[in-house]
């Protein structure tokens, strides 16, 4: 056993090398001290993961670490944010020792690639294992993107693929066969979104609306559009299935987890008319693809099209924790 709480939080968090200008006093006091810098809006957001709902519980701890930085820092990336500070609360059963040294070089790992620091927690014990983040990152006054900006005319994008960690989950659960060869690939997208942190940055002054796709593209959108008191129309035949997907799922299926899985972490947002060529030519240069799906109309409501024009029919929007 690693010790009380105050040894773990000693040799498994305050010890870790990485420390900001912008942080006067980090963990070991009541509070955190922080600077932020001048001229810039403060970002702040928070999620929950619990063993059992988010993550299976024999998941990963490395990937558990990952994964709970990571939808945090995907929030950010939906606001345009550069991310700066986190706080940690964790309650676990028992202090394991190669649990938390596993979930910390997964947790820092991708902190140290986006220059974020640990500023402060709580550690507890509990029945099960709860992960709760709140992340602060920092944008220019009046360019943080918001979901209530969209306008008719507007073109929908999405960057990266759709379904994969949806598709990975149903393969986990034994409710899709095997997976083929792609089961390194889906259980990286489930255990290891990637957040969409330079897209987000980059669209602060492109796009008119964004959110980050954790329910599912067809419920994560609709919060676009009730806030932006406007509907939609998605050519579902241009939504970015993975090689994965199309092998793993028949066209109909595909389309639907493509619309409807959570956990994609991936960016949904709007460009007016005049912008979509400046979008299209920087994201030639970005690491993801950049697809667009639709277009934002006056008419309430998400029109679902194939190809040819007729309705694409679905039969749920997306993830509901109380659904």
């Amino acid at each position: 056993m690693p010790g009380s709480e105050f040894t773990l939080i000693d040799r498994y968090f305050a010890a870790h090398e990485l420390r900001r200008s912008d942080v006067m006093l980090g963990i070991g006091d009541d509070g955190a001290l922080l600077v932020p810098p001048s001229g810039q809006q403060l970002v702040a957001t928070m999620d929950t993961l619990v063993a059992g709902v988010h993550f299976f519980a024999a998941a990963s701890p490395e990937g558990i670490g990952h994964k709970a930085l990571a939808v945090n820092l995907s929030d950010l990336a939906a606001m345009g944010a550069t991310p700066a500070w986190v706080t940690l609360a964790l309650t676990l059963p028992e202090a394991d020792e190669d649990w938390l040294k596993a979930f910390c070089r997964g947790l820092f790992a991708l902190a140290d690639r986006y220059e974020v620091q640990l500023i402060g927690g709580d550690t507890t014990r509990g029945p099960v294992t709860v992960i709760t983040l709140q992340a602060q990152g920092f944008v220019p006054p009046g360019l943080a993107l918001r979901r209530d900006g969209a306008k008719p005319g507007d073109s929908v994008y999405v960057t990266g693929t759709l379904g994969d960690a949806g598709l990975a989950l149903a393969v986990a659960l034994g409710r899709v066969g095997g997976g083929g060869g792609y089961q390194n690939y889906l259980q990286m997208r489930l255990e290891r979104p990637e957040p969409r942190v330079a897209q987000g940055r980059a669209l602060c002054e492109i796009a008119s609306a964004a959110i980050d796709l954790s329910d599912g593209l067809a419920q994560d959108l609709g919060h676009i559009l009730e806030r932006s008191e406007a509907g939609a129309r998605l050519e579902v035949d241009r939504l970015p299935l993975s090689p994965a997907l199309l092998a793993c799922l028949d066209q109909h299926a595909a389309i639907t987890a493509a619309l409807t899985s959570g956990d994609d972490y991936e960016l949904c947002f709007t460009v007016p008319p005049e912008r979509v060529e400046r979008l299209e030519h920087l994201a030639m240069h970005w690491d993801c693809r950049c697809t667009r799906i639709g277009v934002i109309t006056a008419e309430p409501g998400l029109q679902l099209l194939r190809a040819d024009g007729s309705a694409f029919r679905l039969d749920r929007s997306g993830y509901d924790h109380f659904g």
